[in-house]
C-alpha cells in the first residue's frame, strides 16, 4: 500500500442535508414573507442546524481521532478557507455597490436627497456606536485566545474565546433591539431595503461566527486543539476578522457617512 498525504473524503450524506436545508430555507423564507405558513421555514432551519452539528462532529474525528488532517492536508483547507472568505467579500460587495448606487446620485423618486425624504436615520453615535466597541473588542479578544493557543495556555485560551462568544451574542442581542426600535423598515425606500438586508445578512454572519467559536470552544474544553494543530480554531478566527471588517465598513458607510 502506497502512503500518500492526502486525504481522501469517504461519501457522506451531509452536503445533500445541507442543500435540502437551504432549499427549504429559501422557500420557508418566501412563504412567511407572503403568510402562507411557517412550515417550510422551520424545517429548513432545522435541517441545517442537524446538518452543521453531525459535519462539524466527523470533520473534528477525522482531525483528531483518525489523524486525516496532516500537514499537507492543513494546507489545502487553508487555502479552501481562504476562498471562501474572499467569496463572501464578492457578496458583500454587490450590497455596497447597491448602496453606493442610490446614494451617491438619489433619483427624483428619493427627493434628489440622501437618506429619501421621509426617513429619519438612526443615531450614528448610540447603539450602532457601542456595537463596533462590542465586534472590536471581540476581534481582540479572538486574537488573544489564538496566541494563547499557539504558547499552549490552554486556561487562558478557554477563557479569552469564552469571552469573545458572550461579546458576539451581546452584539446580536443588540442588534435585535436597534431593529425592534428603528423608525423605519425594510419596505421604507431604497434606504431602508439595502440597510436592513446589508447590516441582516452581517447579524446572520455573526451568528454563524458566533457558533462557529462555540465548537471551537467545546472542542477546546475536550482538548482537541493543541500548539502546532488547530486549524479549526484559526479558520474561526479568520472568519470573525472578516466579519470585523465588514462590520467596520458598515458603520463608516450606512451609519456615519449615509445619514
Amino acid at each position: 500500500m502506497i502512503r500518500q498525504p492526502f486525504h481522501l473524503v469517504e461519501p457522506s450524506p451531509w452536503p445533500l442535508t445541507s442543500a435540502l436545508g437551504a432549499l427549504f430555507l429559501t422557500l420557508g423564507l418566501t412563504s412567511w414573507f407572503h403568510n402562507k405558513g411557517n412550515l417550510c421555514l422551520y424545517l429548513g432551519i432545522s435541517l441545517i442546524l442537524i446538518s452543521m452539528y453531525v459535519w462539524w462532529r466527523d470533520i473534528s474525528r477525522e482531525a483528531t481521532m483518525m489523524g486525516n488532517h496532516t500537514s499537507y492536508v492543513v494546507k489545502g483547507l487553508r487555502l479552501g478557507m481562504m476562498l471562501f472568505i474572499t467569496s463572501e467579500v464578492c457578496f458583500f460587495f454587490g450590497f455596497f455597490w447597491g448602496f453606493f448606487h442610490s446614494s451617491l446620485v438619489p433619483t427624483n423618486e428619493l427627493g434628489c436627497v440622501w437618506p429619501p425624504v421621509g426617513i429619519t436615520p438612526l443615531n450614528t453615535f448610540g447603539v450602532p456606536l457601542l456595537n463596533t466597541i462590542v465586534l472590536l473588542s471581540s476581534g481582540i479578544t479572538v486574537t488573544w485566545a489564538h496566541h494563547s493557543m499557539m504558547e499552549g495556555n490552554r486556561k487562558m485560551a478557554l477563557q479569552s474565546l469564552l469571552f469573545t462568544v458572550l461579546l458576539g451574542l451581546y452584539f446580536t442581542f443588540l442588534q435585535a433591539g436597534e431593529y425592534y426600535s428603528a423608525p423605519f423598515s425594510i419596505a421604507d425606500s431604497i434606504y431602508g431595503t439595502t440597510f436592513f438586508v446589508t447590516t441582516g445578512f452581517h447579524g446572520a454572519h455573526v451568528i454563524i461566527g458566533s457558533i462557529f467559536l462555540m465548537v471551537c470552544l467545546s472542542r477546546s474544553l475536550k482538548n482537541q486543539f493543541s500548539k502546532n494543530h488547530h486549524f479549526g480554531f484559526e479558520a474561526a478566527a479568520w472568519y470573525w476578522h472578516f466579519v470585523d471588517v465588514v462590520w467596520i465598513c458598515l458603520y463608516i458607510s450606512m451609519y456615519w457617512w449615509g445619514p
